[in-house]
């Protein structure tokens, strides 16, 4: 099956052109366009996406906003019959510059990741395929950006630390692992165990700390003070 993609951004171009370039790809198919964040939503509980390429910067409702109201716990901006079948769209932020200001919180709003705009079609594409696929696109400069967000908050916060005791050690391992940046991969090679098992572990980490993906789960590491900048 296709993975489905909606792209919202105010700029004409942008959209025409990222929709040429990911319509050429065979298992890709951009469903719909939108302007800004409040249109995008209304198109978003219309055609149920796998995926939204979402600007950051947009007039009436910004990407950020957008995206808030997109993957909040109980979205009130889709139809009755998208909540009920608890599919929530992957997002990744388009933008112009590798270091905006918005990293943090865009990640906290539940993005998967961040896109250049200026992003060669192989980039694009493959980018479409990680986040639907459940894992984080996060380039070496935006985690910087992150792990400099993280220093300036200083303290983590207690009572999101509690959940880690859900987690049995060698998930707290893996976890751990998964914010400093390593691919399961290379997570199964350090702890010399078979890449599905880490997969299998990261699942049940998703499910026992509520989490939406890979994104989701660093920014919460580093929040709670599981793993902090400096430490990698």
């Amino acid at each position: 099956m296709s993975i489905r993609v909606v792209i919202v951004d105010d700029q004409g171009m942008v959209r025409s052109g990222f929709g040429v370039l990911l319509n050429a790809q065979p298992d890709i198919e951009v469903v719909g366009e939108a302007v800004n964040g409040e249109e995008g939503l209304r198109v978003v509980a219309a055609l149920r996406p796998d995926v939204v390429l979402m600007d950051v910067r947009m007039p009436v409702m910004d990407g950020l906003e957008a995206t808030r109201r997109l993957l909040s716990s109980t979205p009130d901006t889709l139809e009755a019959s998208d909540a009920d079948d608890g599919v929530l769209p992957k997002v990744l932020m388009l933008t112009t510059f590798d270091l905006d200001d918005y990293v943090y919180e865009a990640l906290r709003a539940g993005a998967s990741g961040f896109l250049l705009k200026d992003a060669s079609a192989t980039e694009l594409s493959d980018a479409v395929r990680v986040v639907a696929a459940g894992d984080a696109l996060l380039s070496p400069s935006i985690t910087k950006r992150l792990i400099s967000e993280f220093s300036r908050l200083g303290a983590p916060r207690p009572p999101a630390r509690k959940q880690l005791g859900e987690l049995t050690e060698r998930e707290t391992e893996v976890l751990a692992l998964v914010a400093r940046g390593l691919s399961n991969g290379e997570i199964a090679e350090k702890l010399v165990v078979a890449e599905q098992t880490v997969k299998t572990h990261f699942g049940r980490i998703l499910m026992k700390l509520n989490l939406r993906d890979r994104a989701q789960a660093i920014v919460y590491a580093y929040e709670v003070g599981l793993v902090t900048p400096g430490s990698a």
